[in-house]
């Protein structure tokens, strides 16, 4: 079989730093990996007006009620998948609302499926069976840039008409297909030649979380920096629902506590209701008709 060749890449590149890196010592080997790991958010900061083009796109069509869906596979897919479960227990997020799909499915989260992110045909499959449709944006994820699973899912929802994102770290990536933005993060040579679970990996970590906390800040599930729509679900959560509520109204501990009960572990509701003096059923009528936005319903108050 004919394989094509990608030693052109520049994630496939050899890392002069490295040339010698099994004659290191553990400690000049983690030197070698940090000098290299600093160079990343300087190209993520470089990449700014390219992420703020694409969580806007995200923002507008996940405001008007469609959903996101990153792809990936391999690392690229578990880091798609890693912040799509991650918007839930942060923003009380609906679980269809960020999705990521992986390809060789739940298997290949913690062991490598061989062979599937070949699959071109799987792709189209794969967001056919999570209900992938007209309006819903696709985020599609490759560090190198050709992965045939990722680029066939791109094409797929561009021809339903759907917006589509493309994260990669190969400049020559943004010519592979055609999409709304491309996201570069030309990250060079990894020190391990051709590992792009390191700082390609690391990038495209920062820019998931980049583009969905910027996202969700926007929909309104935060006040000032605080995560107001957390539900407390356990003791953890309640704690810090507690501090958050005492940080918006003033309360005292055990008052700020009591309140929370009150509003189910919801925070934005304790809030309303203190601010409001509402009981729990009209603080929630409030929060609905301002769409989610606490700022709204309350206006600015101090953050104690």
């Amino acid at each position: 079989m004919s394989l094509p060749n990608r030693g052109h890449l520049l994630t496939e590149q050899r890392h002069p730093a490295s040339a010698d890196l099994d004659q290191r010592s553990i400690g000049e080997i983690l030197q070698i990996i940090n000098r290299a790991d600093q160079q990343v958010p300087v190209v993520v900061g470089q990449a700014i007006p390219a992420i703020t083009a694409a969580a806007e796109l995200i923002f507008t069509q996940l405001d008007r009620g469609h959903r996101l869906f990153y792809l990936g596979a391999g690392t690229s897919g578990r880091l798609g998948v890693l912040d799509a479960a991650e918007c839930p227990p942060t923003f009380s997020a609906d679980p269809e609302q960020v999705q990521g799909v992986i390809a060789g499915g739940e298997r290949a989260l913690v062991q490598a499926v061989e062979g599937a992110e070949d699959d071109r045909e799987q792709a189209v499959q794969d967001l056919q069976n999570r209900g992938f449709q007209t309006g819903d944006v696709l985020c599609g994820i490759a560090a190198g840039s050709t992965t045939p699973y990722v680029l066939a899912g791109l094409e797929y929802a561009r021809h339903l008409g759907s917006p589509t994102i493309f994260i990669t770290c190969n400049p020559e990536g943004a010519q592979l297909v055609t999409v709304d933005q491309v996201i570069l993060l030309p990250v060079g040579a990894e020190i391990l030649t051709g590992s792009t679970r390191m700082k390609a990996g690391t990038a495209t970590k920062l820019v998931l979380n980049m583009l969905s906390t910027s996202v969700m800040i926007q929909l309104g599930k935060v006040y000032g920096n605080l995560m107001v729509d957390l539900r407390a679900t356990n003791s953890k959560l309640w704690e810090r629902g507690t501090r958050f509520v005492q940080y918006l109204t003033g309360l005292e501990s055990q008052a700020a506590r009591e309140l929370l009960v009150q509003a189910k572990g919801q925070v934005k509701t304790a809030v309303v209701m203190y601010h409001r003096q509402a009981d729990y059923e009209t603080a929630q009528q409030l929060l609905d008709q301002a769409q989610g936005h606490l700022r709204r319903v309350i206006g600015n108050v101090a953050i104690n």
